[in-house]
């Protein structure tokens, strides 16, 4: 049976940190993959005014010795497509990958570790927050044509894909979707280590999270039960994996401010990542 182990809040006061180099070791040879979340890679190219989105875990890990990349890819383009081009980059390179995945970021991830030969690059998944099950906010959105048409304007306006993209997190598609994936899902996750992270919001003088409120009383009154703002609880849990639960908005696990403690966050994920590895089978 998979286990849940639940973090402390986001904001809280972090633990002693394990010894870093010890894991530096433990991912020794292994490269990392970075996959945004829908708008990611807008919001990182806002670092310089002092928005934060997994770019201090990036840094921690570089300072750590890592080989760490950002997976180039427009977050607003359909899941599919994103995930057969995150398929040839784990192909195209014969070292051992570790992704981490944020939000949208997961399904890609997700789907692409189900391609032939992109599985057996992969020594581990972590996947943030990802909507495996859709969101309801998708769902609104996508309910409402002017809403829906203002989204793909906006997104082809940044750059980064269209409106299909809000059409994928819906909690129709991507139910048909994994019901369709089911035993290829459950194969995956038996030989390769994934930890799947969900988040709830909960009590916290975060100025992110208080905006996610809003949105998680709406959610929670059309029967989404616990959610971050945008993923239910349920929604981020991923048949097989080891869960983890965690009390964050949905972007308070990867960026820095308020107090937030991404890079405790994630260093404490590869270490349960690290444990899964020491129990698994061969891949």
């Amino acid at each position: 049976m998979p286990s849940t182990r639940p973090l402390p809040s986001a904001d809280a006061a972090a633990p002693p940190p394990p010894d870093d180099p010890a894991l530096a070791a433990a991912l020794s040879g292994c490269r990392i993959l970075l996959c945004y979340g829908l708008l990611g890679e807008v919001m990182a190219r806002l670092r310089p005014v002092g928005l934060d989105y997994m770019g201090a875990q990036a840094d921690w890990l570089r300072r750590l010795g890592l080989a760490v990349q950002v997976v180039a890819l427009p977050t607003a383009a359909p899941v599919a497509r994103n995930a057969a081009r995150l398929a040839d980059v784990l192909v195209e390179d014969p070292r051992p990958a570790l992704l981490i995945a944020h939000s949208k970021g997961g399904l890609e991830a997700l789907a692409a570790l189900l391609s032939p030969g992109a599985g057996a690059r992969c020594r581990g998944f972590i996947a943030i927050q990802s909507p495996f099950f859709g969101s309801p906010v998708a769902d609104a959105i996508c309910a409402q044509a002017a809403l829906h048409r203002a989204a793909h304007h906006t997104l082809r306006a940044l750059g980064i894909g269209d409106g299909e993209a809000l059409r994928d997190l819906t909690t129709t598609a991507r139910t048909a979707w994994m019901a369709v994936h089911a035993a290829a899902i459950a194969a995956l996750v038996a030989r390769v280590p994934v930890v799947a992270v969900a988040s709830q919001l909960g009590p916290s003088q975060d100025l992110h999270d208080h905006a996610y409120q809003p949105l998680s009383r709406w959610m929670r009154r059309r029967g989404a039960g616990p959610n971050d703002g945008l993923v239910p609880v349920e929604s981020a849990r991923l048949p097989g994996a080891h869960q983890v639960l965690l009390v964050a908005g949905h972007r308070s696990l990867v960026a820095e401010g308020g107090g937030r403690d991404p890079i405790g966050v994630l260093r404490d994920l590869l270490w349960q990542l690290t444990a899964l590895s020491d129990h698994a089978g061969p891949a």
